[in-house]
């Protein structure tokens, strides 16, 4: 899991925008944040990623946006 958060954290920002587009937001990165949990065995980042897999793809996109904008990396509930 480790080199699996590793490789989402080293994506070129266009690559990270990308994978912040509606309906491929809820997979792209409800995939991250749940190996991102079992990384930090936090089980609490572990339900917001499956959590992630409906909200993401519908509204949390625009969250994850404006993260990469701001941050350059993915910020929220992670």
């Amino acid at each position: 899991m480790k080199n699996l958060v590793k490789a989402y954290d080293e994506l070129p920002v266009l690559f990270k925008f990308i994978l912040a587009l509606p309906i491929i937001d809820g997979v792209a990165y409800g995939i991250y944040r749940i190996a991102k949990g079992i990384h930090k065995k936090d089980l609490v980042l572990i339900i917001i990623g499956i959590i992630w897999f409906p909200f993401g793809a519908f509204v949390g996109w625009i969250l994850d946006i404006y993260a990469i904008y701001k941050f350059k990396n993915v910020k929220f509930f992670t």
